[in-house]
């Protein structure tokens, strides 16, 4: 089951997962490397802690739940797509 559509299909979830990385990584490590210039109280906790604690989780379940939807999109699509008949088989 191989061909264009499937080439296409993983070439899409290819570059999905790696936005996501990249999105992941900055949510990750650029709070880190910013922390000093997010200090600032935020509900009577500094920003850089509660974004540490909290919203990079958060992030992180957004980040899930957004690949989940795009690919069972992905998915869907690729059910619907005209399969190509095989060829019959040879003598």
């Amino acid at each position: 089951m191989s061909g264009p559509a499937t080439s296409r299909y993983w070439q899409r979830n290819r570059r999905l997962i790696g936005a996501l990385l990249g999105v992941w990584s900055v949510a990750t490590f650029g709070v880190l490397f910013f922390a000093r210039e997010l200090m600032f109280q935020w509900l009577n906790w500094p920003f850089a802690f509660w974004f540490a604690a909290q919203g990079a989780l958060l992030m992180y379940v957004a980040i899930i739940a957004l690949y989940a939807r795009l690919m069972n999109r992905a998915d869907e699509q690729a059910r619907q797509a005209p399969q190509a008949e095989a060829p019959p088989p040879g003598p």
